[in-house]
This record gives C-alpha cells, structure tokens and sequence, in this order.
C-alpha cells in the first residue's frame, strides 16, 4: 500500500500535551492502522486468486502465453511482498498486545511516532536502523 493512501486514510496522530509515548489511545491508533492494511491486503490477495482462476486461458499464440505467464508472474511476486507484509503486520499486532510495540528491538528507545505513521511495521528506531544498512552495504561489496 501506498504510503500517501495510508495518510489519506490515517491522519497523523497528534498527542495531547504530556502525553505519555505508547499510551492506549496511540495504541489503538496503530492497532486500527494495521488491522485496516492488512485487511486490504488479505481483499487484494483474495481477489487476485479469483481472478487468475477465472482467466485461465489457454492461448494458441505463443506471444499471447508468453505475455499472460509474464502478468502471472508479475502478479505472484507483488501478492509474495504482500504476504511478507501482512507477517510482519501480524509481528506488530502481537508487539502492540504484548506492550512492545513503539520500542526499538535493538536499543530500547523510542521509535517515534512520525517513523511509526510513515512505516507502522518498523521494529528499530532510526539510529539503529541506518547502521544497519551501513552494515549491510559494507558487506555487500
């Protein structure tokens, strides 16, 4: 999904004065967030499945075939990255229940609420997430 749909969807959740970080209306805030991704995920992935059931089509054409395995494929690979999402969405739901959810797995801190609105599934606040790139950059040449 989008990241401009999620902002239309979701305005920006903007806490009282001396709100404390992670408290129940913030948690449900995200809680309806994931919850209403996933479910548009779960439609989109239903969908398709139908739709490839539907449009089986044999073509004698081997251009025509090859042009519809080439949308098949296309297809699965966008529904695979949407299967990853929703499992991931599934790990922040059970973060939020568990009361974790909003703290950096790998230093504790705070994630923030603005990284958590652009990316509600982040598990690592900003500082350990871009040394973790670093990371990975560096063994990757």
């Amino acid at each position: 999904m989008p990241d401009d749909t999620l902002q239309k969807q979701f305005p920006p959740y903007v806490p009282a004065e001396g709100e404390e970080y992670m408290s129940e209306k913030q948690l449900a805030h995200f809680r309806s967030m994931l919850e209403t991704v996933k479910q548009e995920l779960v439609g989109d992935i239903e969908r398709t499945v139908h739709t490839m059931q539907d449009e089986a089509t044999v073509f004698a054409d081997p251009n025509d075939r090859a042009s519809q395995e080439s949308d098949i494929a296309l297809e699965l690979r966008n529904r695979d990255r949407e299967r990853k999402l929703i499992k991931k969405i599934d790990e922040a739901l059970g973060r939020i229940n568990a009361g974790e959810y909003g703290y950096c797995d790998s230093c504790g801190v705070e994630i923030g609420l603005k990284r958590l609105e652009a990316r509600p599934t982040a598990t690592m606040c900003i500082d350990c997430k871009t040394l973790e790139e670093m990371r990975e950059r560096q063994v990757a040449k």
